[in-house]
């Protein structure tokens, strides 16, 4: 079963990547709003509600960051221990994306606190696929917590167009 109140935050650089995130999470059945930012500094003031992201209800904190580790002006790494001091933030769930072709960023990633650690995918197909297991897992099976600190709730994903 679906939930509901679910957003998602996508940190990428790559223009064809948001574009194959968008057409999967569509091809999934996952109608969220995702917000995208394009580098790992505009993810830390998004997150921290700074400006031009200040207003939360044209910029809502996600439930879910699905974050790049290779990414311009500040890598995914150093925002990712950005993230997990902020006592705020704590519940988010964050999936680090990356070719893993060094597996101590793995090892970082999970130190740091990821939740779950992806391959990132280098076509639409590879896009359906992780939205897929997106839906399956964090939509459907796993049960969210809810923040009484910041005021955001993280209940779950509705099924509706909005993307």
């Amino acid at each position: 079963m679906a939930k509901a109140g679910i957003s998602f935050m996508q940190v990428e650089d790559d223009a064809q990547a948001v574009f194959w995130q968008q057409q999967a999470f569509e091809a999934a059945g996952i109608h969220d709003p995702v917000y995208v930012v394009t580098d790992g500094q505009h993810a830390i003031d998004y997150l921290a509600g700074r400006k031009p992201f200040a207003d939360r209800q044209k910029h809502p904190l996600p439930s879910l960051l699905l974050l790049k580790l290779r990414l311009p002006r500040l890598p995914g790494l150093e925002v990712l221990q950005w993230i997990r001091a902020q006592p705020s933030l704590r519940a988010l769930i964050v999936i680090a994306l990356d070719q893993w072709e060094r597996p101590s960023d793995l090892e970082r990633a999970y130190e740091l606190g990821a939740n779950s650690c992806a391959s990132l995918p280098l076509d639409r197909d590879g896009w359906v696929d992780l939205a897929r297991s997106l839906k399956t897992w964090w939509l459907v099976k796993n049960r969210f917590a809810t923040s009484r600190r910041t005021g955001w709730r993280l209940a779950g994903a509705t099924i509706r167009a909005s993307v």
